[in-house]
């Protein structure tokens, strides 16, 4: 048997920090090709293969799409592209976003399930949210080993802990002691071959496709939703994962419970920020009107235009106090700009 000669590494927010330590205690002579996502912004420059190379030992550059995943070396998902192995090969695309990211865990994850499994280590790291959670359920299925970062070691413990929800995995290190562990993994005989469940290939690939699958596709895979997707307005379908359901459309767009319910706040707010805005807007015009008609001499009127943007006021009032605090509450950094 081969040894398991493909590292995935997944993580988001305080990722850069976590990456960089892990590769600098990682030795040369590393006999794995590691994959690598981390979020970040898709329409900003990255120096993040630059950045581990000179942090350890092992070279670093973006992945190329077609070209070989490369033991002793380490293979970055540039920004706005989803990274996939098939085979041996590593494929580039721009599929519809995952979780709302493009590069996306899940993506990565599933793919090596799906080409790789018992040869696969899949990692997830630091990060919010809970990109991964499903890819490391599909690593497991596959065959591969399961490794999350302890969460209490964890910058941002939300995405590890969201994994080690809905995934029994192998391992759980602080990020001290994943270097060593990863390298004793990657010196061990992987197991046996198994095939791949239906559900796991089929997600793969409709991503690996890059273009909108039928319908009939979808209805393999769950049940129709009363939900709208919040990146198309399509219908989304309900999979049932495990204990976990999750959504897709069939566009392509897939979330997972926390970044679904991440997304449909943001649409709340979307929508109280056009009804804040319209509502002052129409509070001034009455304003307006109300000086109008002081001007004028009509003294009824322009207690009608007052009292009506006193309405208007006291309704803009309460939705602002109200998005305050549902942004105060979703708070959460930006993806880096640049890494």
């Amino acid at each position: 048997m081969p040894n398991h000669d493909i590292v995935a590494l997944g993580a988001s927010a305080g990722g850069l920090s976590a990456l960089k330590r892990i590769v600098a205690g990682l030795p040369a002579d590393f006999d794995a090709a590691v994959l690598v996502v981390l979020h970040m912004r898709s329409d900003h420059h990255s120096d993040l293969p630059a950045i581990l190379e000179r942090a350890g030992p092992l070279p670093a550059s973006f992945a190329r799409d077609g070209g070989p995943a490369v033991r002793g070396r380490i293979h970055v998902a540039p920004p706005d592209r989803h990274l996939l192995l098939q085979g041996d090969t590593l494929r580039l695309n721009h599929a519809a976003w995952e979780n709302g990211a493009r590069p996306s865990v899940d993506t990565l994850f599933r793919s090596v399930a799906v080409c790789c499994g018992p040869r696969s280590v899949g990692v997830v790291l630091t990060g919010y949210l809970d990109d991964g959670s499903a890819g490391l359920r599909a690593l497991r299925r596959c065959g591969a080993i399961t490794v999350v970062q302890d969460p209490a070691d964890a910058e941002f413990p939300e995405m590890p802990r969201n994994a080690l929800e809905m995934t029994e995995v192998d391992h759980v290190a602080a990020l001290d002691a994943l270097p060593a562990l990863l390298a004793r993994l990657a010196a061990t005989p992987s197991g046996p071959p198994q095939p791949v469940p239906p559900d796991i290939q089929l997600e793969a690939d409709i991503m690996a496709k890059g273009f909108e699958d039928d319908m009939a596709t979808l209805d393999r895979l769950g049940d129709r939703s009363v939900f709208t997707c919040p990146d198309c307005g399509g219908v989304m379908w309900e999979l049932q994962d495990g204990d976990t359901l999750r959504y897709r459309c069939h566009i392509g767009h897939a979330y997972s419970p926390a970044s679904f319910g991440s997304a449909m706040s943001a649409e709340v707010v979307q929508a109280m920020e056009t009804a804040l805005r319209t509502l002052e807007e129409r509070g001034r015009m009455l304003r307006r009107l109300d000086k109008q008609a002081v001007r004028q001499g009509h003294s009824s009127s322009a207690k009608l235009w007052s009292d009506r943007a006193d309405v208007f006021g006291r309704q803009a009032a309460a939705i602002r106090a109200a998005l305050l605090q549902i942004q105060a509450a979703a708070a959460r950094p930006r993806l880096p700009i640049s890494v």
